[in-house]
């Protein structure tokens, strides 16, 4: 047996979470039984995307949250995962997870971090691979903006951008982002939409309009950018993360769709698991840029599983630089 410590969701948020809304508990799991593996939790991820499930009920009270972690397998009566092994799952929140392993995929890094499957390597980056790509369908030399730009989903976006040889501009809410967009990922521009106007800033640096518009963020980013829009435009819907704290997720209202009309403007929501087969392509295409260069990325690293509300939090309020993430113990025991 072994005791885990694990963070419950306690209280239904309303608004900005707080520390009251969560608990850690401690649970007792049994040694794997046959065809069970027990996993020692290293690394976990944590997302704007869980916000809205604390409120609607997805994320249920009591009990241990869930999220995307990197763990080792500590314990192993299944064929498949080998004690050692590194396995990515959604049980995070959690020192230590047992499975049937039906929820487990085995990682095998290749010369990278650990850390970059939960980003770059992973759900975040596939995100940004296939919302631009595939739902944006961005072609080589066009004006493209993305919101939330040095998240990790953003950031990722608008390297991809680059790559495809984009004038590229983002938004950020502090000046240390704008500096990191501007001066590490080479972007043709950025600017703090907490102090400066969002349409007054897309018209200063794309004054001939926005082909592709990733939009993370809804509300007045959206108010703005559909006002820009070329002809033929299309805005990819990854996220609306000014309304997450909102009841119902309702965001600010946007007084210029009309442009989609005559613009004939497509907007497009999507989700990550459309791009489940395109991971091989996705992983290949990411391993060479970053090799060459061409792929960077920001970490902000929390230690310990007691510190995963504060990592929430901070997330929601923009606290973070690139992925934000918890180390809940060592990569190697």
């Amino acid at each position: 047996m072994v005791v885990s410590k694990e963070i419950h969701l306690v209280k239904r948020p309303e608004g900005m979470p707080v520390n009251s809304d969560f608990a850690m508990v401690e649970a007792t799991l049994n040694a794997p039984a046959d065809g069970e593996v027990l996993v020692r939790n290293i690394y976990m991820s944590v997302d704007p995307a869980m916000r809205p499930a604390m409120t609607n009920g997805q994320t249920k009270l009591d009990r241990a949250m869930e999220g995307s972690a990197i763990g080792q397998v500590a314990a192993s009566n299944h064929p498949d995962f080998p004690e050692g092994s590194y396995v990515l799952h959604r049980a995070g929140f959690r020192e230590y997870h047992l499975s049937d392993g039906k929820d487990l995929s085995v990682i095998v890094p290749e010369g990278e971090s650990l850390t970059t499957h939960l980003h770059v390597l992973g759900m975040t980056g596939l995100t940004a691979y296939g919302g631009m790509l595939v739902t944006g369908e961005l072609k080589e030399n066009e004006n493209v903006f993305v919101s939330a730009a040095a998240g990790a989903v953003g950031s990722v976006a608008v390297q991809i951008a680059k790559i495809k040889n984009c004038r590229t501009i983002g938004s950020c809410g502090s000046d240390e982002k704008v500096d990191y967009l501007t001066n590490e990922l080479g972007l043709d521009g950025a600017f703090n939409y907490k102090t400066q106007s969002i349409a007054r800033s897309l018209h200063e640096l794309l004054p001939e309009g926005i082909d592709v518009y990733f939009e993370n963020v809804g509300g007045a980013h959206l108010d703005a950018a559909m006002g820009q829009m070329r002809a033929l435009g299309r805005v990819p819907v990854c996220g609306m993360i000014s309304a997450y704290n909102t009841k119902g997720a309702r965001s600010e209202g946007v007084t210029t769709l009309s442009n989609m009309i005559y613009n004939r403007v497509t907007m497009k929501g999507f989700v990550v698991y459309e791009f489940f087969d395109m991971r091989d392509q996705f992983l290949a295409d990411m391993r060479q840029w970053i090799a060459e260069g061409k792929m960077k990325y920001q970490e902000t690293i929390m230690q310990g599983v007691e510190n995963a509300p504060n990592a929430m939090i901070g997330l929601l309020q923009g606290e973070n630089s690139g992925k934000m993430l918890v180390q809940i113990g060592p990569e190697t025991e």
